[in-house]
């Protein structure tokens, strides 16, 4: 008993220490700062959409002890699942380089020096890390110091908010002005809240963590409490920034500018938490990409596969990361705007979400995979909701990325 609810408390931790990293940061202070309240919506309904995901993917592993790529290379053959490869390595190359950007500029923020110095030596922190640690160790280690991130929840408190017209931006509503970059903007955050990589990450984690179906019930509450949370901490850094930025007509163009997010409420000392909290939800995430990569690839081809086996015993897994970071870290390296580089590969994300998405409405309703614990008709709905935003955002992303591009 004491132990399951234990489990619940580090996977809450987990899914806090996740869910807001670079894309999240850098599309909602965006928002706030442009449009003031008017994009909560996409971040509410992402974060419904994630929640229920995040506890499909993680019932999937559970009852069937597949994880989510396994699970649909043996439903819907090597050939689909191959271009789900190819895609998902495109898109998860882009979104760990704008990690290691993240961290790259934090680390710029706390000491004077230029971001692309920082590139090779984030690099190789995060292999070593990958190296020498376990599951545990990123699951838990890293996550739980993510926690800094709650500076955004009372930064946002701080600066009083007017929660009734907080209120109304839970509820589409088309701006005055620049609507191409509106709906740029509405496309980035949901990128960044549905990211594929969260499906593969959390179904592969669970079966390392040996889960079976004794753990449905912290699986859900994990999934609700965790996410839920982490949606609450992204609406944060959009109230935040609609507050400090937008009255001002501030684009952000840097995090520079977001760090004024928490500056202005609560005073010069916020910068010491927020520069922190950017590095570790930053490098979280790049932790959590690079294993998804390897992950992937290792279900892909049959390998052996598991951050909790030896190097030596799981060869091929950790030459994939091995060779992942690095390419990844050039971005930083050769000075790409970390802004720029985040907002493209959010939209980008896009267009990956019908392939990782469509899959959840056969396998949650296929005994061979989840036996009694199939999704029920709401489940099923929810999920074809989830496969019509998906397609939605793929036509979408490009033209956006085009005229409201910033």
């Amino acid at each position: 008993m004491w132990k399951k609810i234990f489990e619940v408390a580090l996977g809450i931790v987990t899914s806090l220490g996740g869910f807001l990293e670079a894309g999240s940061i850098a599309a909602a202070a965006q928002a706030g700062a442009m449009f003031s309240y008017q994009l909560l919506w996409p971040i509410a309904l992402g974060t419904i959409c994630v929640i229920c995901l995040i506890e499909m993917a993680g019932r999937l592993a559970a009852v069937s002890h597949h994880p989510l790529p396994s699970a649909i290379r043996e439903r819907f053959g090597f050939r689909y699942h191959v271009l789900l490869l190819i895609v998902g390595t495109i898109v998860d190359l882009l979104v760990l380089a704008s990690e290691i950007g993240g961290c790259c500029v934090a680390l710029q923020l706390m000491t004077g020096i230029k971001f692309q110095a920082w590139a090779i030596p984030v690099a190789l922190l995060l292999w070593i890390l990958l190296w020498i640690g376990n599951f545990s160790v990123i699951e838990y280690g890293v996550s739980t110091l993510g926690l800094l991130t709650v500076i955004f929840i009372v930064a946002a408190i701080r600066a009083g908010p007017d929660w009734s017209a907080a209120a109304h931006g839970l509820v589409p509503t088309l701006p005055h002005h620049g609507k191409p970059q509106y709906w740029f903007l509405a496309v980035s955050i949901l990128g960044a809240t549905i990211s594929p990589y969260l499906f593969n990450f959390y179904s592969s984690g669970a079966v390392e963590d040996e889960w079976d179906e004794s753990d449905l019930w912290p699986n859900r509450i994990t999934a609700t409490l965790g996410m839920g949370f982490g949606g609450t901490m992204s609406m944060a850094v959009l109230i935040a920034a609609a507050l400090a930025l937008h009255p001002f007509g501030v684009k952000v163009e840097d995090y520079d500018q977001i760090g004024r997010i928490v500056t202005q409420p609560l005073g010069r000392w916020a910068f010491w938490i927020f520069a922190p909290a950017l590095f570790i939800a930053c490098f979280g995430a790049a932790l959590e990409l690079s294993l998804d990569v390897a992950y992937v690839y290792a279900q892909t081809f049959g390998w052996n596969w598991g951050e909790n086996q030896k190097p030596a015993d799981a060869a091929r897994f950790v030459t994939v990361f091995t060779c992942f970071i690095p390419l990844a870290c050039l971005f930083s390296l050769f000075g790409m705007d970390p802004i720029k580089l985040t907002m493209f590969s959010m939209a980008i994300t896009a267009l990956a979400l019908p392939l990782i998405v469509m899959p959840f409405l056969v396998l949650m309703n296929d005994k061979n995979f989840v036996k009694d614990h199939g999704n029920s008709w709401v489940g099923n709905t929810v999920v074809f909701v989830c496969v019509i935003l998906a397609f939605v955002l793929a036509a979408v992303a490009i033209p956006l990325q085009i005229f409201g591009g910033t």
